[in-house]
């Protein structure tokens, strides 16, 4: 085991339960260290921090593990930590309606680095560090010891920038025939565990699809950009939206919504779907004036195209403001994001702008972040990294 010696303007946080393992708090930073490499926090008298792992993540070089200075770091450490997060997920396993949800959500169960996601029976490792990926062996010794798998599969997420590496993700058990159906408060969702970096659906935005179906969709027509395989739209639909409208410049949209409608039984050739870049589309609704009861909004943080570069830290107020062009009057924006390098409270400040800038007013209907399951460490709100406003156009 390494020790790593903490300066003493970060000794206070980690002594008080903050999970991630800064660059800038250690004297050691020049040291040449392996992913995965155990290493022992200590502060400049000497005394014992805590111990955690090397794991280059976003900000961090690793993640705090225990703070009990002779506990061990092996399959009943990771045993222990699964069984805990399983048994406050409880509700969701004996949920009639709902098979698709987060088991193991990192650091806020435990272990940063790793979450696990449950989808009908089959699990699925995502791994966001060769740090964390080092003690695989151990983690899916403790996985099969705690929970009963109809089959495992994964994700390495630790290319170049969190991105995702090709690979067969098959680990073990029984092999999914995919599409398999996942239910979510009803909902029908085709989900893939073996097709690339996603899965065909974002589980934490569950609670967000529940609103839009159940409060926001009856009798409107719903617009939803950067549409994904659609699961919006689904839900929209089926809270009796008039009609839906998809848009996103991912060709394969276009054969996976038609997917996720159809496990529904809804009449995709009812609903509209486009495969175009979502500004330009914006451009399209406008010369036709074209309008809109309900528009989603849920871009990826930073996307690059031929013509443009969007980052939701520097563009999301034109991206509202454009939105805000062709949202009917009374209408609804749901404006979501997922970028954890600014809060709740900043993400507000972009939406005040992007309507004081188009002259209008409006209201916050409700606002959502991490669902339940996403168990987020106590007292650290910088990892709820979801924001989420139902804002109406007044």
């Amino acid at each position: 085991m390494l020790t790593l010696l903490i300066k003493d303007n970060y000794v206070k946080e980690l002594q008080n339960g903050y999970p991630l393992i800064l660059k800038d708090a250690t004297e050691n930073e020049d040291t040449a260290i392996e992913e995965g490499t155990l290493v022992q926090l200590i502060d400049k008298q000497g005394q014992y921090i805590a111990t955690g792992y090397y794991g280059v993540q976003n900000k961090g070089i690793g993640w705090v593990l225990t703070r009990k200075e002779n506990e061990q770091i092996d399959a009943a450490f990771f045993a222990k930590k699964i069984h805990d997060a399983v048994t406050r997920r409880e509700s969701f396993f004996d949920a009639e309606d709902t098979t698709a949800f987060r088991v193991f959500n990192g650091e806020g169960d435990g272990v940063g680095g790793l979450t696990i996601d449950f989808f009908n029976g089959f699990y699925m490792v995502s791994w966001y560090s060769e740090g964390i990926y080092a003690f695989r062996e151990a983690i899916y010794t403790a996985l099969a010891e705690v929970v009963n798998a109809r089959g495992v599969y994964e994700k390495k997420r630790f290319h170049t920038n969190g991105q995702y590496v090709e690979q067969d993700d098959y680990v073990s058990g029984e092999k999914g025939e995919f599409p398999i159906i996942v239910q979510e408060n009803g909902m029908n969702y085709a989900v893939d565990l073996n097709d690339g970096a996603m899965t065909g659906i974002f589980l934490d935005q569950r609670n967000v699809r529940k609103a839009l179906r159940d409060s926001y969709a009856a009798g409107k027509t719903v617009l939803n950009t950067f549409s994904y395989t659609g699961a919006f739209s689904v839900a929209a639909a089926l809270g009796g939206a008039v009609k839906t409208t998809s848009v996103d410049l991912a060709k394969r949209s276009l054969a996976k919504t038609i997917e996720q409608f159809s496990v529904n039984a809804i009449d995709y050739e009812a609903q509209d779907i486009k495969v175009m870049n979502v500004f330009d589309y914006f451009s399209y609704a406008a010369r036709h004036q074209l309008t809109f009861d309900v528009v989603v909004l849920d871009p990826p943080s930073f996307a690059r195209t031929k013509k443009m570069t969007f980052s939701t830290a520097k563009d999301y107020p034109k991206l509202l403001k454009d939105a805000l062009a062709i949202t009917a009057e009374n209408g609804v924006i749901i404006a979501s994001t997922n970028n954890a390098s600014f809060n709740m409270k900043k993400f507000k400040t972009f939406i005040d702008k992007a309507f004081k800038d188009a002259k209008k007013r409006y209201k916050i209907l409700e606002q959502h972040q991490l669902p339940e399951d996403f168990q987020v460490p106590h007292n650290y709100p910088e990892f709820n990294y979801l924001k989420v406003v139902f804002i109406q156009v007044l």
